[in-house]
């Protein structure tokens, strides 16, 4: 039903070569390039730029794709709305999550979704919070996990509220016994992801006038909790991001409480198919077994 430069299009941009689409969608090079330039001549402009590595978008192909993606999107819409009509679950669902619901979420979503949904596909694209409301925005993901404040101009459904803790070497006891507070936390060196991956616990330690001086980075969570296992720094991190991760450390909570609220973000557009509607419904399913009341969202 979609329209074949369309798709050609959309899969030379994800794979970054005329080869890797050609195989994606079980064509020749030769049909893939064939169908780049026919569109091309249609719009009368180049869309890629090709060098010895593959291809780069131009900054008029750039400035399509999210219109192209909004029609392959809308057709997928009106095919799982006639396979409904029709009795059949069929389509695909495209989530983005970042790393910690990647590891603690997505597994008991997709095996229920697919209990309940067998003919639906579903991919997963990990990054970052940035990265997934960019995706989102294109319609290049479906359902995407990120953080308040989000794009207003995307459906926003806030999730749950993420406490975040002070994570110290097992030698270490705040003064109070319990909780830290800023004297606890003066003069030491604390260990962040870098990016926009750690902007809320970044404002935690601002909110505790933490020195930017005081200051090192790390690749992922685990390492940070290795880092200050090993007496090399400290740590904040949100409670879900701790749930999956093993090492000996103290795990204290702020004596001035701060917590991110974790969301999804959909397309308007895509937000609409049946698909996608399923998934989010197996999302709150799943979020309010886990979490009860502490949800943020309706009860529907």
């Amino acid at each position: 039903m979609s329209n074949f430069s369309y798709e050609v299009f959309r899969a030379v941009v994800e794979q970054g070569t005329f080869i890797q689409a050609a195989n994606k969608l079980n064509v020749t090079p030769s049909a893939v390039s064939h169908s780049v330039s026919q569109l091309e001549a249609a719009l009368g402009f180049p869309l890629f730029i090709r060098n010895r590595t593959g291809v780069e978008l131009t900054p008029d192909g750039a400035q399509i794709l999210p219109t192209v993606q909004s029609i392959l999107n809308l057709e997928d819409q009106l095919t799982q709305i006639a396979d409904n009509i029709n009795g059949l679950n069929t389509g695909r669902v495209r989530l983005g999550a970042f790393s910690s619901v990647s590891t603690n979420w997505l597994a008991p979503i997709i095996l229920d979704f697919k209990r309940r949904y067998p003919d639906v596909d579903v991919s997963v694209m990990q990054g970052s919070f940035n990265d997934i409301v960019a995706q989102v925005r294109t319609g290049a993901i479906d359902i995407g996990f990120s953080l308040l404040p989000a794009d207003s101009t995307l459906v926003v459904t806030p999730l749950i509220k993420d406490p975040i803790y002070c994570l110290t070497p097992t030698t270490f006891t705040p003064a109070n016994g319990h909780d830290m507070t800023g004297a606890d936390m003066d003069g030491h060196t604390f260990i962040l992801q870098r990016g926009d991956y750690d902007r809320d616990t970044k404002a935690a330690l601002d909110r505790y006038h933490v020195d930017t001086n005081s200051l090192n980075y790390s690749i992922d969570d685990q390492s940070i909790l290795s880092m200050v296992e090993s007496g090399l720094g400290w740590g904040i991190l949100p409670r879900l991001a701790l749930t999956k991760l093993t090492g000996s450390v103290n795990v204290y909570p702020l004596a001035e409480p701060f917590a991110r609220t974790l969301c999804l973000v959909m397309n308007p557009t895509t937000q609409k198919s049946p698909s996608v509607a399923h998934m989010l419904t197996v999302i709150k399913d799943f979020l309010r077994r886990e979490y009860g009341d502490a949800c943020l969202f309706d009860a529907k």
